[in-house]
């Protein structure tokens, strides 16, 4: 079978995807499930929809589910080495800025250390762990008129700190 990448003449180049794709959900193996519920619905503050033998599924706002759960193939196990191929990170989109600094107190309040927090210019995002070692990034997108932009009109994110001290102003304003 040939993939895109080894074909003769270079790889295959098909026409982009429908714009109205999105993520759907985020299938995560967790070793303890309690544990990963205790984590996203007990301190990010999900909703459990339903669950099935070593499965819960959550959601934000009554979706089906936004991010499913298991120990199918992984209970009592341990994360991944570093320099393994996996998922990164899985990115939780907040509609608003307030609503990522009610996140930003929430891992506060639950002593939830960050690994970082950046400003990316088309958006704003806390990095973290979940107990079990997979990525989460947390993060708002701004609105898309307020991307910054290069002389071509292509974007010119970039990363920079982001103040959590002003992003926790939001919860005042």
């Amino acid at each position: 079978m040939t993939s895109a990448t080894d074909t003769q003449n270079g790889p295959v180049r098909f026409p982009t995807i429908d714009a109205g794709a999105r993520i759907g959900h985020v299938h995560l193996k967790v070793a303890d499930l309690q544990r990963a519920l205790d984590f996203y619905c007990g301190v990010l503050g999900f909703t459990l929809t339903t669950t099935y033998p070593g499965a819960a599924f959550i959601s934000a706002g009554g979706y089906h589910h936004h991010l499913g759960l298991n120990t199918w193939e992984s209970k009592g196990g341990s994360p991944p080495p570093p320099g393994t191929t996996g998922l990164f990170h899985t990115a939780i989109l907040y509609p608003t800025r307030k609503a990522l600094a009610d996140a930003l107190q929430r891992l506060i309040v639950a002593k939830i250390p960050l690994d970082g927090a950046s400003d990316h210019g088309v958006s704003e995002a806390l990095y973290l762990r979940d107990p079990d070692e997979n990525g989460v990034e947390l993060y708002w997108d701004r609105p898309q008129e307020q991307w910054p932009k290069k002389p071509d009109g292509s974007l010119q994110m970039f990363t920079r700190p982001l103040d959590l001290h002003d992003l926790l102003k939001e919860l005042e304003r």
